[in-house]
C-alpha cells in the first residue's frame, strides 16, 4: 500500500497490516475454491476455502477437509504459503522481497516492521527482519531433513521429500496441518506416535518457532550463553522451560493408565512431552485429543490459553504476560514498590498492559463459547475447548468442528483472526485513539476482591 493511498485513507500502521492480512485471507480462500486446488477437480465452496485460507493464514489446524484427501499439490501449496506467510509475518515477507529487488526501505515501512514483528526498537529492524528470515529458513531446512529420513523410505522420494518440507515448515509456523491423511483421514501424527525422530523433530521445531524470533536472535548472537541474553529472552526461555517440564509431568501422571495404556514406557514419556509441547500452539498430535481424561482435557486448555511467546509463530496470552502477571501478583502480597526480574526492573505500564490482554482474552472466550453452545450441538466442555484452541491459534479439537453451521465457522474464525495479530491489536485498528483531556479527575478508592 503506498504512502499516497495511507495518507488519503489516514490508515494507521495497525489498520494497514489487518488490511493486508485480511486482503491475503480473501485471496487465499478464492484460490482455494478452483478446481486446480481440490483432487477431484471441482470447485470448493468459497465459505469452505475461505476458513481453510484463515485457517492457514492465521496459523491454526482447524480442518473442515483433510488436507492430503481433498486438496490437490496446488492446494496444498497455496496452504503451505500461507501458513508459512502466516507464521513468518506478512511484513517480513515483503521486506526480503524489497531487500531482493534492491528497494530501499523507508521510515513508514520500518515502523510497520516494527508494529508488525514485535519489535522492541526502530534501530536495526531491517537487519534483524533479515536474519530472522535467514534463521527460519535454516531451522525449517534442518527440521525436513531430519524428517526425510524418516519419510523417504516410507513413502518415496518425491512424495517423503514434499511431506517432510511441509511438516517442518508446518511445525516451525505451529500451523498443525498434516499430510497424513493418505494413511488415516485426519489422523495426524499418530501414526508416529512410537517414533522417537518425528516427536523430537516436531517438537524442537514447535519449541523453536513458538519461543519468538527476537529469543532466536538472540541465541545466535549469544552462543547460548544465558547471562548475556536480554531480559525478554531470559523470561521467555524460563518461563517456557517450565511449562514444558511441568505439562511433562503431569500429562504422565494423568494418562499413563488410560490414553497411554497401549504404549510401552518409552512411548509413554514421549507423547507425554509431545502432549505438553503441542498445545502451545503447533495442533498436531499423536493422541486422539478426545480420549484424553478431563484433568488433561483442561491442562490442555489452560496451556493453550498461555500460548507461545511475543513475537513468534504461537498465539496464546503469551509466556511473558503469564510471568508479568505472577509477578505483579507477587508484588501486590508483598507489599514493594516495583516489579523485579533477574536484577532489573519491569515498567508498571507493562503489568498494566498484561491485565489488559488476559482480561481481553477471558471475555472474547466466554462470549464465543456462550455462542457455540447456544448455535451448535456443543457440549460446554467442546465449545470452550475449541474457543481457546481457535483464539490460541492452535487448531485442536474435541467437538465436531467440519460441521459447525455458517455463523459457528464465523465466531472461530474471528477467534483465530484476532489471536493470530493479538486483541489489543485488532482493538486499536478498530477504535480511534482518544487524547486524555489536560486535567486530573478527583481519586476515590473502591473495595476490590
Amino acid at each position: 500500500m503506498t504512502p499516497l493511498l495511507t495518507k488519503k485513507f489516514k490508515l494507521s500502521n495497525t489498520q494497514i497490516i489487518v488490511s493486508a492480512i485480511l486482503s491475503l485471507i480473501f485471496l487465499g480462500g478464492f484460490l482455494l475454491c478452483l478446481p486446480i486446488a481440490s483432487k477431484n477437480r471441482e470447485w470448493t465452496p468459497y465459505s469452505q476455502s475461505f476458513f481453510t485460507s484463515a485457517n492457514a493464514l492465521c496459523i491454526t489446524g482447524f480442518l473442515l477437509y483433510d488436507t492430503w484427501t481433498h486438496w490437490s499439490f496446488f492446494g496444498q501449496l497455496i496452504i503451505l504459503l500461507l501458513f508459512q506467510i502466516g507464521g513468518i509475518g506478512f511484513m517480513t515477507i515483503i521486506t526480503m522481497f524489497s531487500v531482493f529487488i534492491k528497494r530501499k526501505i523507508g521510515l513508514h515501512e520500518r515502523q510497520l516492521l516494527l508494529q508488525s514483528a514485535g519489535v522492541l526498537k526502530l534501530g536495526g529492524v531491517v537487519r534483524l527482519i533479515k536474519r530472522v528470515f535467514a534463521i527460519s529458513l535454516i531451522i525449517e531446512l534442518a527440521g525436513a531433513c531430519f524428517l526425510a529420513i524418516r519419510f523417504i523410505p516410507e513413502m518415496g522420494f518425491l512424495d517423503g521429500a514434499w511431506n517432510a518440507i511441509f511438516h517442518s515448515v508446518s511445525a516451525f509456523c505451529n500451523a498443525g496441518y498434516d499430510l497424513m491423511g493418505k494413511y488415516s483421514e485426519f489422523s495426524s501424527l499418530r501414526l508416529f506416535v512410537n517414533d522417537t525422530l518425528v516427536n523430537l523433530t516436531i517438537i524442537i521445531l514447535i519449541i523453536l518457532g513458538g519461543i519468538g524470533f527476537l529469543v532466536l536472535d538472540d541465541i545466535v548472537i549469544h552462543k547460548f550463553k544465558f547471562r548475556k541474553f536480554t531480559l525478554n529472552s531470559k523470561l521467555t526461555l524460563s518461563v517456557t522451560g517450565i511449562l514444558i517440564l511441568l505439562g511433562w509431568v503431569l500429562f504422565y501422571l494423568f494418562e499413563k493408565d488410560r490414553a497411554y495404556v497401549h504404549l510401552s514406557e518409552n512411548s509413554k514419556i514421549l507423547a507425554s512431552l509431545f502432549q505438553s509441547v503441542t498445545p502451545r500452539t503447533a495442533g498436531f498430535y499423536t493422541i486422539e485429543p478426545s480420549l484424553l481424561k478431563d484433568a488433561s482435557i483442561f491442562l490442555t486448555i489452560v496451556l493453550m490459553f498461555i500460548g507461545g511467546s511475543s513475537g513468534s509463530t504461537a498465539g496464546g496470552i503469551k509466556t511473558t504476560t503469564l510471568i508479568i502477571l505472577v509477578l505483579n501478583s507477587l508484588n501486590s502480597f508483598r507489599k514493594t514498590r516495583s516489579m523485579v526480574a533477574f536484577k532489573r526492573r519491569l515498567d508498571d505500564k507493562t503489568a498494566k498492559r498484561a491485565a489488559a490482554i488476559v482480561s481481553i482474552y477471558v471475555f472474547a472466550i466466554v462470549t464465543a463459547t456462550l455462542l457455540l453452545c447456544a448455535m451448535e450441538p456443543y457440549s460446554l466442555k467442546e465449545a470452550l475447548f475449541d474457543s481457546v484452541s481457535a483464539l490460541g491459534t492452535v487448531g485442536l479439537s474435541i467437538g465436531a468442528t467440519a460441521t459447525l453451521s455458517f455463523m459457528g465457522k464465523l465466531v472461530i474464525v474471528i477467534l483465530m483472526f484476532a489471536g493470530r495479530i493479538g486483541w489489543v491489536t485488532l482493538l486499536l485498528a478498530l477504535v480511534k485513539k482518544r487524547i486524555d483531556p489536560p486535567m486530573e479527575r478527583p481519586k476515590e478508592k473502591i473495595l476490590i476482591g
